[in-house]
């Protein structure tokens, strides 16, 4: 069973690693000021935006942990290797935001009906400080949020919250300019549903990659016609394709060779025609002939 295989090198790994580990430092040392802050002030919005700040913190330490285990290479427990412990940390990072949006929606709805007092200025104060620290962690999660999808998942949860503490600056001046006590549990609401909104979106390709779904960008025919077109191939079928990680994308079918066509050179030209044409780093062909070929099997499937 001829086969083809390339691996993804990170770009840089250690120097990721500091940049996760300074965010997480700072997101720790915001949460505890704005939790104390909201407890001064009585803003529960103030206090959902520190809640989601420690979120971004749980976030990073995840990721950060993900990323030194997927960098592990493939060993007899594990032969694709550890690539997906990134995609399986998005997936928890999602997960929570979705909980704590759901979370921050009752609190708000609670406080609509009784709207405590807030101190605007503390409300203010503090919230313009998570948002240079939102924007600062951003900036440092940013160039690798591009190639990953564990490090995109911290990276929203930072964008997320840099609107949330925008959100929350505004509420207080209005407390202040118009002592307008149901902004507070409004602008908790709104952070909800941006939360709920941005994590929804982005747990699907994490959820696809780990129920093997094939490559979003792949088109199935396409490929069953590109393997199709190759000389020498007479039927296909046990076509799969599937993302092994987020950067590496796999390809399996099982091809029947025309009478007289050189298995070597069908293998060949199909590795380089599917590779060229469709960036697979992963290619496994099975090759039959009309007396080996499979019984009644499925064109797409195992």
């Amino acid at each position: 069973m001829p086969h083809d295989h390339h691996s993804h090198s990170h770009v840089d790994p250690d120097a990721g690693d500091r940049r996760v580990a300074l965010a997480v430092g700072v997101n720790l040392a915001l949460t505890v000021a704005q939790i104390a802050g909201g407890i001064v002030s009585g803003s529960i919005a103030l206090i959902a935006d520190a809640v989601h700040n420690l979120s971004d913190a749980i976030t990073l330490v995840i990721a950060f942990a993900a990323r030194k285990i997927a960098r592990r290479p493939a060993d007899a427990s594990m032969t694709f290797g550890y690539g997906r412990a990134e995609v399986v940390a998005a997936l928890i990072n999602y997960v929570t935001l979705i909980v704590i949006s759901l979370w921050l929606f009752y609190e708000g709805v609670v406080r609509l009906i009784d709207p405590p007092g807030v101190d605007g200025w503390i409300v203010i104060a503090l919230a313009g400080v998570a948002l240079v620290v939102d924007l600062v962690t951003a900036a440092l999660t940013w160039s690798m949020a591009k190639d990953s999808l564990n490090i995109r998942a911290a990276f929203l949860h930072n964008l997320a919250d840099a609107a949330s503490s925008l959100v929350v600056i505004v509420a207080g001046g209005l407390i202040l300019a118009f002592d307008w006590r149901l902004v507070d549990p409004l602008a908790t609401i709104g952070i909800a549903g941006w939360i709920l909104w941005q994590a929804l979106a982005e747990v699907r390709p994490a959820i696809r990659i780990l129920m093997l779904g094939a490559p979003p960008q792949f088109g199935v025919q396409a490929v069953l016609a590109r393997i199709l077109a190759e000389p020498g191939v007479d039927s296909a079928h046990h076509l799969t394709l599937w993302q092994i990680d987020e950067a590496t994308n796999g390809l399996g079918a099982h091809v029947v060779l025309t009478p007289g066509a050189d298995a070597g050179d069908v293998v060949a030209g199909l590795r380089a025609a599917l590779t060229e044409a469709f960036h697979v780093q992963h290619i496994v062909v099975s090759v039959e002939t009309e007396t080996t070929r499979c019984v009644d099997p499925p064109v797409i499937g195992c």
